[in-house]
């Protein structure tokens, strides 16, 4: 299998965007850890402070599975629900 990379989109609702900021980080410690993970890594938007996103690269597709199935990411998920206005996930192969 080949690499996989992520470029995930995760806008916070106004008011909780510190909330959903810290959170992202304990993810972000918590997923470089894993086996599979080559990069992990938050940005944030220098126009709308509100717009994060995740910049991923995995060794395969099931490193991203294991990923999204991990207790860290499945807890991410239940605290930030209500607090994201949108979230967006775009999985890539490289091509050239």
């Amino acid at each position: 299998m080949s690499q996989i990379t992520v470029v995930a989109k995760i806008v916070a609702k106004e008011e909780k965007r510190e909330f959903v900021k810290a959170e992202l980080l304990k993810l972000v410690q918590a997923t470089i850890k894993e086996e599979g993970c080559i990069n992990y890594d938050l940005h944030q938007d220098n126009e709308d402070a509100n717009v994060f996103l995740m910049y991923e690269n995995w060794k395969d597709a099931d490193a991203l599975a294991i990923h999204a199935a991990s207790a860290h990411y499945v807890a991410f998920q239940t605290v930030a629900k209500g607090t994201i206005a949108e979230f967006e996930v775009n999985k890539l192969t490289l091509v050239g």
